[in-house]
């Protein structure tokens, strides 16, 4: 799916046979792939990049984690910490949804999940926030390559802004799509054609870098080439069965990128 809207049919009434064809778009950097193809890698360095943010810039995920044991307690609610797992790279409504069904009907999702931020804000405050290893020098290399970035996160729009803020990081990114500003959440690509519209870039010219499987699928849905960073779960048995691109951090991303034709 491309950013750009398509313009209709100019009409060929009265126009000779010879009439030249219109010029051919450019060459994305990755080749269409055909059904059931491994995932798409970049050919050349790409137009635009599209960054997760909980997990794959900041070191989060942990803390998440832990908000929802403090939570459950604050709260007096039994609660399976199995389901964490479940809800990383998901926006609210689908956490909502995943914690209705997984405890069953008259179980009070939204009080847990409003403890849930009191506890979470809490860590945070306490503990701040930490970047990922090798974010700044990936940042500092896009920026002297002149390849503009956004920020595509399941989480919602007014807390991820209050995130960046707080590590400095929000002047670094050209735009800033919470998980609230889209009609479905990761793993469908609303996410990442909002992103790749506001950037300018179509969708093929596109690499994505996120840590969750709902992210990477979502960016194989809007068609571009996503790079996997594993945060706290490592790619599932699926994803490496489709070729994904998965490296270990920040730095790695950098030199792969650094290492592509222009």
């Amino acid at each position: 799916m491309k950013g750009a809207r398509e313009l209709p049919a100019a009409s060929t009434a009265g126009m000779p046979a010879t009439s030249a064809a219109p010029p051919a778009e450019p060459t994305p950097i990755t080749a269409p792939a055909p059904a059931n193809a491994p995932a798409p890698r970049p050919q050349r360095r790409p137009a635009a990049v599209i960054f997760d943010m909980d997990g794959l810039m900041l070191d989060t995920e942990p803390l998440a984690a832990r908000a929802w044991i403090d939570a459950a307690r604050a709260a007096g609610l039994p609660f399976d910490h199995g389901v964490t797992a479940r809800m990383i790279g998901r926006n609210f409504a689908d956490c909502r949804a995943l914690l209705a069904d997984h405890h069953g009907a008259g179980y009070p999702v939204d009080d847990l999940m409003r403890a849930w931020h009191v506890a979470y804000d809490a860590i945070v405050e306490r503990e701040g926030l930490v970047l990922k290893t090798g974010l700044a020098a990936l940042l500092d290399w896009l920026e002297a390559a002149r390849i503009p970035r956004a920020v595509a996160t399941s989480t919602r729009r007014s807390r991820a802004l209050a995130k960046l803020d707080r590590t400095a990081l929000t002047q670094r990114f050209v735009a800033v799509i919470g998980g609230d500003e889209v009609a479905r959440g990761k793993p469908a690509p609303d996410i990442f054609v909002a992103a790749a519209q506001r950037l300018g870039a179509r969708a093929a010219d596109c690499v994505v870098l996120e840590d969750s499987e709902p992210g990477v699928r979502g960016a194989l849905a809007a068609g571009m080439a996503p790079i996997m960073v594993p945060d706290i779960h490592a790619p599932s048995a699926a994803l490496l069965a489709a070729s994904v691109l998965v490296l270990a951090d920040l730095i790695e991303v950098r030199d792969h990128l650094a290492a592509l034709p222009a």
